[in-house]
């Protein structure tokens, strides 16, 4: 294959080209809206950024490391937890800055910061009940003095939960007692809280030839009908939005949140564009992909729908704080994949749902159904897209952390103080079982997502989303690449990796076009250099995981190791938690598809993982005194894990 000239080309043509002035406008569909891994390009309009040309870019890419689900105390449930901190507080603490914690009745309060700033970061508050929770703390306000403010006020899972259980109704309605019957107080307020969230943005975003640091203005769209997980966080390319969320309340179906973020900001406003990303579906009971188009009669309006979530859905978060997301033991299609149990909320023996959509997730309630997870919903699509002729879940992969704290990017095992303010402050409560709106030691720090972008602007990291050059990690700091190609013969491990790959072949999140005798993927993995206290872990195995679905319609996957070996022996010295297993500082291959079928539908993603290691809790246990918690001796909570790195996939579709 020679060399790639796609949309992703014609991108980094259009940043090249404007560089050359002091200040420039990224202008084009490519600065802002890459072409798609599948087969619907659009052209979104023009979006313009105007700004200092950053000093640091490349045309081949760099790694960016970010967060894209962050809550204050602007969220209903992080206020009622006790977060303190507003937008500007987690961004400065995304920039390195410390904040400091809500203080107990069993401890003062606490210092934190990261000890790496983020490249970029969004706070994405609950768009639901922003102007509330502002009414609730105004004292001079009517709602002040009500029952649900009240309980708010009291810190605790009880003031979550109260508002929460609104947003489980099929048909929502604002608290009454809260807001007037009109509404239009709670409205106004939400208002001048959404100014503020894009206030605290602009004031984060590092304008200046460094470009430290992006900001991006987004929210969390909250729907929990059945009390399952149809979230979504919502994020905007620059400070061109709508006046406020469109929340849950004013569209409980999530195709019509999409089809009104495509009127409202890209056909209605020029200069706004927008993705929407579905987060954690590992407590949706099937509910955020099954069915894939609800209510639609024909396949034209399956159709419809496809190819609007292809189109504005072009991302799934598959790691975060409650848990992994990419797969689960007894759902494979192939051989076992043991790594599928990894970080597992719901145990092994949860009742499974079949093909019907439970109810309950949010609190591990009904059963788990085979789309909560990624790669089952990944060969989902590729069945619509013989169907249908469009694939409506090609998505990208992130990770990030779900912080209620307001602190975007503390992923790490190491010193880890929660994420839910007073429901996880101390070691006790972090190892113990949870509350009523969230669990303990099941949960972990979280994750991070990973841009390939030519440098850290909101233009150039926002092509990058969109085209789906990204990838996720379930905390360390990997740097992974990934490329396909139908001729890849010229690359090599090394120096020249990269120059090759890209040349010759397409990178993670893009699809392979024309066909050859079968397609070769290289991929290269470096360890997080990590920092003095907390030294990077070496990598263990690449693994490439390929899906597909063959002309007459069976789903089929297969788990191939391509370089590094597991260890024998132990995994860690349980006392010091210092690894035993030798591992490498960079693993790299070139693989090409042995069993590769022209007629079958296809995606490959790659799989990184460290040696084994210190699962959080485990290292928490070693710091304290005797007696200790009962998780501490519980055989069912994991002693160490391997961290790891997921890649968007690389898409092949027959002619």
């Amino acid at each position: 294959m020679g060399a790639r000239m796609g949309c992703g080309d014609r991108g980094r043509a259009s940043f090249s080209g404007l560089r050359v002035a002091a200040t420039w406008a990224v202008v084009s569909t490519v600065a802002l809206g890459a072409c798609k891994a599948d087969e619907l390009p659009t052209d979104d309009g023009q979006v313009t950024e105007e700004r200092v040309a950053c000093r640091d870019s490349d045309p081949r890419r760099q790694v960016f490391f970010g967060d894209f689900h962050v809550h204050t105390s602007f969220s209903f449930d992080a206020r009622s937890y006790g977060n303190r901190l507003l937008p500007a507080d987690a961004y400065a603490f995304a920039k390195g800055q410390a904040v400091t914690l809500a203080p107990s009745d069993q401890q003062p309060a606490r210092t934190t910061r990261l000890a790496r700033p983020l490249d970029f970061a969004a706070v994405t508050d609950h768009g639901e009940f922003l102007g509330e929770v502002a009414l609730c703390q105004d004292p001079s306000a009517p709602a002040y003095a009500t029952a649900a403010c009240t309980e708010m006020r009291q810190e605790g899972a009880d003031g979550a939960l109260v508002f929460g259980v609104e947003l489980a109704r099929a048909t929502p309605a604002r608290m009454e007692e809260v807001c007037d019957p009109s509404a239009e107080q709670c409205l106004e307020r939400a208002e001048q809280r959404w100014k503020q969230l894009k206030d605290a943005a602009d004031a984060a975003y590092d304008r200046t030839a460094a470009c430290e640091f992006t900001s991006f203005l987004g929210y969390e769209y909250t729907n929990t009908s059945g009390v399952s997980n149809l979230h979504r966080n919502v994020i905007f390319a620059s400070d061109v939005v709508p006046d406020r969320p469109i929340s849950y309340f004013e569209e409980p179906d999530p195709a019509g949140l999409l089809r009104r973020l495509r009127a409202e900001c890209r056909e209605g406003q020029p200069g706004c564009d927008v993705i929407s990303i579905p987060h954690n579906s590992n407590l949706s009971n099937g509910n955020l992909f099954s069915p894939m188009a609800p209510g639609a009669e024909t396949e034209d309006e399956e159709r419809e729908v496809a190819e609007l979530r292809a189109e504005m859905e072009p991302l799934i978060e598959v790691f975060q704080h409650k848990g992994d997301s990419e797969c689960r033991p007894g759902y494979e299609l192939g051989e076992p994949d043991p790594l599928c149990a990894f970080e597992k909320l719901r145990p092994a023996t949860d009742e499974l749902c079949g093909d019907t959509p439970g109810i309950g997730g949010m609190r591990l309630g009904g059963c788990s159904h085979r789309l909560d997870f990624v790669r089952p919903v990944l060969e989902e699509g590729l069945a619509h897209r013989r169907r249908l002729g469009v694939n409506p879940y090609a998505f990208g992969m992130i990770g990030s952390t779900d912080t209620h704290n307001g602190t975007p990017g503390q992923a790490s095992t190491l010193n880890f103080p929660g994420h839910i303010g007073l429901v996880d402050d101390t070691a006790e409560k972090r190892l113990g079982s949870g509350t009523v709106t969230h669990d303990g030691v099941i949960n972990n720090p979280g994750g991070l997502v990973a841009v390939w972008a030519e440098e850290n602007s909101r233009s150039s990291i926002f092509s990058g989303l969109k085209r789906k050059e990204v990838y996720a990690t379930s905390g360390p700091r990997i740097e992974l690449r990934f490329f396909g190609g139908w001729d890849l013969s010229s690359v090599t491990c090394g120096s020249g990796f990269v120059a090759a790959a890209d040349d010759a072949g397409v990178p993670m999140g893009a699809r392979l076009e024309g066909q050859g005798a079968a397609p070769q993927f290289a991929v290269q993995a470096r360890l997080d250099p990590g920092t003095a206290e907390e030294p990077g872990v070496p990598l263990e195995q690449i693994q490439i995981i390929k899906g597909w679905v063959s002309a007459d319609g069976t789903p089929s996957e297969r788990v191939v190791a391509v370089v590094g070996e597991v260890g024998e022996g132990p995994d860690v010295d349980p006392g010091t938690c210092e690894p035993l297993r030798q591992g490498a500082e960079t693993l790299c291959e070139v693989w090409e598809d042995p069993d590769f079928d022209p007629t079958a539908d296809a995606f490959y993603y790659a799989r990184v993982v460290e040696v084994p290691t210190c699962r959080w809790s485990h290292r928490l246990c070693n710091e304290l005194a005797d007696p200790k918690p009962e998780a501490c001796s519980d055989e069912t909570v994991a002693k160490t894990v391997q961290q790891r790195a997921w890649s968007s996939p690389i898409w092949f579709q027959p002619e």
